[in-house]
């Protein structure tokens, strides 16, 4: 038996499908499972980051961008999350915008995209697991 796994670029592009033959089974809706994160916040604010990460079961961040502080390009003050396995942006993608409670230094962060380009490695849930979560914003 067969099995492919794919990403529906047409409506949620991050509704994946598992097709078996001809039948067609969906997996996973990123954006309402995300959204359940978001609308239970206050059980992560305060918290790591690492303690939200453990409760997502179901998917992972593939890839990490960091947000510098709009008064201050030397410092990250949120991160956006991407769950799609490519390296671009994708029409309609789900997106998970990290709050942070306290600043990062930009050049950090800056070093940890480059080095894993922007892939959301080991080293990135080590480095982002230990900072504290102030909000948390799911959306397309």
């Amino acid at each position: 038996m067969i099995l492919f796994c794919f990403f529906s670029f047409t409506g949620n592009a991050q509704k994946k499908v598992a097709a078996s033959g001809s039948k067609s089974t969906a997996i996973l809706d990123t954006l309402n499972y995300l959204k359940t994160f978001e609308a239970r916040k206050k059980e992560y604010i305060g918290k790591k980051f690492s303690y939200l990460l453990g409760a997502m079961e179901k998917i992972q961040p593939q890839t990490v961008w960091s947000v510098p502080g709009s008064m201050d390009s030397t410092i990250v003050t949120r991160s956006l999350f991407r769950f799609s396995n490519v390296n671009y942006p994708v029409m309609n993608e789900t997106k998970m915008m990290i709050t942070w409670e306290k600043e990062m230094p930009y050049k950090i962060v800056s070093f940890n995209n480059r080095r894993n380009k922007l892939f959301f490695s080991e080293s990135e849930r080590r480095f982002y697991g230990g900072q504290i979560v102030k909000n948390i914003m799911i959306y397309r």
